[in-house]
């Protein structure tokens, strides 16, 4: 059996990463939806274990200590990461791990795993996910200037990743993540073993 690839979906806030890959995650098996922590509050509906595992900063500050983390980023004021012993835990089944994770994290995850592919996911336009992130009317407007600035930053990585979803039909563009992910799953490392003569 072969290890399990990771596969790296980032993208600005706003872009819909989230939404494209509830769509995805239905229609194809073996694939693990790896649930990051934060410090920041839930936003309403969101739940505990499922969106996010929250946490306190000092909490996640003694995993990042002790080496218990994948990745993790500082945004907006909050810590983002990924404990690093369920993903692993997966890939050593054979089960792919999908990572939604914040560009700085992908970045750290791409220099310790080089061979996890970098997928940012956003919209055709900035002035697309400028109007997303103030429809969203959960944020102060210093906030969302914030997110905006921090999204200029990310466009500048772009070299950085392998593919670019663009995300202005969800469907449209859960089907490119889909032919992505099975695109990995097709690399002749992944699959030689059923070549053996």
């Amino acid at each position: 059996m072969s290890k399990g690839s990771l596969i790296v979906v980032t993208g600005p806030s706003g872009a819909g990463k989230g939404t494209v890959l509830k769509r995805v995650l239905p229609h194809m098996d073996k694939l693990y939806y790896s649930v990051s922590l934060t410090t920041r509050r839930p936003r309403p509906g969101e739940r505990d274990g499922i969106d996010y595992h929250f946490c306190s900063e000092a909490q996640a500050r003694e995993m990042i200590a002790n080496g218990q983390m994948l990745e993790y980023a500082e945004y907006v004021g909050n810590i983002y990461g990924t404990p690093a012993g369920p993903v692993d835990a997966q890939l050593s089944q054979g089960v792919d791990v999908v990572l939604e994770i914040e560009v700085q994290g992908a970045l750290q995850v791409s220099a310790r795993r080089p061979d996890a592919p970098l997928i940012f996911i956003t919209t055709s336009s900035f002035t697309e996910l400028e109007r997303r992130l103030r429809g969203r009317g959960t944020e102060s407007e210093e906030k969302v200037a914030r997110r905006l600035a921090t999204a200029r930053e990310e466009y500048r990585q772009i070299d950085a990743f392998q593919f670019i979803v663009l995300n202005d039909q969800a469907d449209t563009a859960a089907a490119e993540l889909m032919a992505i992910i099975q695109a990995e799953r097709c690399r002749t490392v992944r699959r030689r073993e059923y070549l053996s003569i």
